[in-house]
Protein backbone atom coordinates (compact mmCIF):
# COMPACT_ATOMS: atom_id res chain seq x y z
CA UNK A 1 0.00 0.00 0.00
CA UNK A 2 1.20 3.52 -0.76
CA UNK A 3 0.10 6.88 0.70
CA UNK A 4 -2.40 7.55 -2.07
CA UNK A 5 -4.07 4.15 -1.60
CA UNK A 6 -4.22 4.77 2.15
CA UNK A 7 -5.69 8.25 1.56
CA UNK A 8 -8.43 6.79 -0.64
CA UNK A 9 -9.22 4.14 1.98
CA UNK A 10 -9.37 6.86 4.64
CA UNK A 11 -11.78 8.95 2.53
CA UNK A 12 -14.22 6.05 2.63
CA UNK A 13 -13.95 5.43 6.40
CA UNK A 14 -17.00 5.28 8.67
CA UNK A 15 -15.41 3.50 11.65
CA UNK A 16 -16.74 6.10 14.12
CA UNK A 17 -19.50 8.69 14.29
CA UNK A 18 -17.24 11.50 12.98
CA UNK A 19 -17.57 10.08 9.46
CA UNK A 20 -21.27 10.97 9.44
CA UNK A 21 -20.75 14.68 10.21
CA UNK A 22 -17.62 15.54 8.21
CA UNK A 23 -17.53 17.70 5.11
CA UNK A 24 -14.11 16.35 4.12
CA UNK A 25 -11.68 13.78 5.43
CA UNK A 26 -8.43 15.54 6.31
CA UNK A 27 -5.74 12.99 5.55
CA UNK A 28 -2.46 14.91 5.66
CA UNK A 29 -0.22 17.24 3.70
CA UNK A 30 3.45 17.74 3.04
CA UNK A 31 6.43 15.96 1.62
CA UNK A 32 5.87 12.17 1.80
CA UNK A 33 9.67 11.72 1.92
CA UNK A 34 9.98 14.04 4.93
CA UNK A 35 11.89 12.81 7.94
CA UNK A 36 9.83 15.03 10.27
CA UNK A 37 6.16 14.36 11.01
CA UNK A 38 3.97 16.86 12.88
CA UNK A 39 0.79 15.44 14.41
CA UNK A 40 -2.13 17.54 15.67
CA UNK A 41 -5.34 16.35 17.29
CA UNK A 42 -7.94 16.75 14.55
CA UNK A 43 -9.34 19.06 11.90
CA UNK A 44 -11.16 22.25 12.79
CA UNK A 45 -13.84 24.01 10.75
CA UNK A 46 -11.50 25.44 8.08
CA UNK A 47 -9.72 22.11 7.72
CA UNK A 48 -13.03 20.25 7.40
CA UNK A 49 -14.09 22.64 4.63
CA UNK A 50 -10.79 22.44 2.72
CA UNK A 51 -9.69 18.86 3.42
CA UNK A 52 -6.21 20.15 4.35
CA UNK A 53 -4.75 20.14 7.90
CA UNK A 54 -3.82 23.38 9.63
CA UNK A 55 -5.18 25.99 7.19
CA UNK A 56 -6.98 28.31 9.62
CA UNK A 57 -5.36 30.82 12.00
CA UNK A 58 -3.60 28.03 13.91
CA UNK A 59 -2.25 26.69 10.63
CA UNK A 60 -0.95 30.11 9.62
CA UNK A 61 0.85 30.30 12.96
CA UNK A 62 2.22 26.77 12.49
CA UNK A 63 3.62 27.81 9.09
CA UNK A 64 5.38 30.78 10.75
CA UNK A 65 6.71 28.49 13.49
CA UNK A 66 8.09 26.08 10.89
CA UNK A 67 9.63 28.91 8.85
CA UNK A 68 11.43 30.20 11.97
CA UNK A 69 13.61 27.06 11.86
CA UNK A 70 13.71 26.71 8.06
CA UNK A 71 10.99 24.06 7.74
CA UNK A 72 7.88 24.11 5.57
CA UNK A 73 4.96 21.85 4.76
CA UNK A 74 5.72 22.18 1.05
CA UNK A 75 9.36 21.15 1.33
CA UNK A 76 10.49 19.12 4.30
CA UNK A 77 7.77 18.12 6.78
CA UNK A 78 4.56 16.12 6.69
CA UNK A 79 1.54 17.17 8.76
CA UNK A 80 -1.26 14.86 9.93
CA UNK A 81 -3.72 14.53 12.81
CA UNK A 82 -4.76 11.87 15.30
CA UNK A 83 -8.30 11.88 13.82
CA UNK A 84 -9.01 12.63 10.18
CA UNK A 85 -12.55 14.03 10.62
CA UNK A 86 -13.64 17.13 12.54
CA UNK A 87 -15.10 16.52 15.99
CA UNK A 88 -18.31 18.57 16.44
CA UNK A 89 -17.70 22.09 17.76
CA UNK A 90 -13.93 21.39 17.67
CA UNK A 91 -14.12 19.36 20.87
CA UNK A 92 -11.28 16.97 21.72
CA UNK A 93 -11.61 13.64 19.91
CA UNK A 94 -13.15 10.96 22.14
CA UNK A 95 -11.05 7.88 23.03
CA UNK A 96 -13.14 5.67 20.71
CA UNK A 97 -12.67 8.15 17.84
CA UNK A 98 -8.91 8.20 18.40
CA UNK A 99 -8.83 4.39 18.50
CA UNK A 100 -10.83 4.11 15.27
CA UNK A 101 -8.51 6.50 13.43
CA UNK A 102 -5.14 5.52 14.90
CA UNK A 103 -4.55 2.67 12.38
CA UNK A 104 -4.57 5.28 9.58
CA UNK A 105 -1.95 7.38 11.38
CA UNK A 106 0.16 4.30 12.12
CA UNK A 107 0.14 3.32 8.44
CA UNK A 108 0.87 6.91 7.39
CA UNK A 109 3.83 6.90 9.76
CA UNK A 110 5.12 3.58 8.40
CA UNK A 111 4.83 4.81 4.82
CA UNK A 112 6.45 8.19 5.48
CA UNK A 113 8.99 6.69 7.89
CA UNK A 114 10.03 9.88 9.71
CA UNK A 115 12.94 10.02 12.13
CA UNK A 116 11.21 12.68 14.25
CA UNK A 117 7.57 13.00 15.33
CA UNK A 118 6.42 16.28 16.88
CA UNK A 119 3.11 16.15 18.74
CA UNK A 120 1.19 19.41 18.61
CA UNK A 121 -0.69 19.66 21.89
CA UNK A 122 -1.94 17.44 24.67
CA UNK A 123 -4.23 15.16 22.66
CA UNK A 124 -1.48 14.12 20.25
CA UNK A 125 1.05 13.72 23.07
CA UNK A 126 -1.23 11.63 25.29
CA UNK A 127 -2.14 9.45 22.31
CA UNK A 128 1.37 8.93 20.92
CA UNK A 129 3.87 9.46 23.75
CA UNK A 130 2.22 8.66 27.09
CA UNK A 131 -1.41 8.68 28.31
CA UNK A 132 -0.21 10.59 31.40
CA UNK A 133 1.67 13.23 29.38
CA UNK A 134 1.40 16.74 30.82
CA UNK A 135 2.12 19.37 28.17
CA UNK A 136 2.99 22.15 30.63
CA UNK A 137 5.66 20.01 32.30
CA UNK A 138 6.98 17.86 29.47
CA UNK A 139 6.88 20.04 26.34
CA UNK A 140 10.23 20.01 24.58
CA UNK A 141 11.35 16.75 26.26
CA UNK A 142 12.58 14.05 23.87
CA UNK A 143 11.54 10.39 23.97
CA UNK A 144 12.67 7.47 21.86
CA UNK A 145 9.70 5.25 21.00
CA UNK A 146 9.70 2.35 18.53
CA UNK A 147 12.59 3.76 16.52
CA UNK A 148 11.25 7.33 16.40
CA UNK A 149 12.41 10.40 18.28
CA UNK A 150 9.32 12.10 19.68
CA UNK A 151 8.61 15.37 21.42
CA UNK A 152 5.62 17.61 22.03
CA UNK A 153 5.03 21.31 21.97
CA UNK A 154 1.98 23.50 22.38
CA UNK A 155 -0.73 23.32 19.77
CA UNK A 156 -0.75 26.53 17.70
CA UNK A 157 -4.39 27.14 18.73
CA UNK A 158 -3.24 27.20 22.38
CA UNK A 159 -0.60 29.79 21.46
CA UNK A 160 -3.29 31.96 19.87
CA UNK A 161 -5.30 31.76 23.10
CA UNK A 162 -2.32 32.30 25.41
CA UNK A 163 0.55 34.31 23.95
CA UNK A 164 2.59 33.75 27.13
CA UNK A 165 3.29 30.21 25.87
CA UNK A 166 4.99 31.43 22.68
CA UNK A 167 8.41 31.82 24.33
CA UNK A 168 8.34 28.18 25.51
CA UNK A 169 7.09 27.02 22.11
CA UNK A 170 9.96 28.81 20.39
CA UNK A 171 12.43 27.16 22.78
CA UNK A 172 10.86 23.81 21.80
CA UNK A 173 11.39 24.68 18.12
CA UNK A 174 15.04 25.49 18.78
CA UNK A 175 15.31 22.11 20.52
CA UNK A 176 13.79 20.51 17.42
CA UNK A 177 16.33 22.28 15.20
CA UNK A 178 19.13 20.98 17.43
CA UNK A 179 17.74 17.40 17.28
CA UNK A 180 17.47 17.65 13.48
CA UNK A 181 21.17 18.56 13.32
CA UNK A 182 22.16 15.93 15.89
CA UNK A 183 20.38 13.13 14.01
CA UNK A 184 21.39 14.33 10.55
CA UNK A 185 17.74 14.59 9.49
CA UNK A 186 17.33 15.61 5.87
CA UNK A 187 15.64 19.00 5.39
CA UNK A 188 17.21 20.10 2.11
CA UNK A 189 14.55 18.89 -0.31
CA UNK A 190 14.05 21.19 -3.28
CA UNK A 191 10.52 22.38 -4.03
CA UNK A 192 10.53 20.09 -7.08
CA UNK A 193 11.29 17.06 -4.84
CA UNK A 194 8.68 17.97 -2.21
Amino acid sequence: MNLEELRLKCLDCHQCSLGATRTNTVFGVGNPAAEILFVGEGPGEQEDLSGIPFVGKAGQLLDKMLASIDLSRERNVYIANIVKCRPPHNRDPLPEERSACLPFLRLQTLLIHPKIIVCLGKVAATTLIDPEFRIMRAHGVWYERKGFWMTATFHPAALLRNENLKKDAYADLLGLKEKIQQLGVRTDFSLAEG
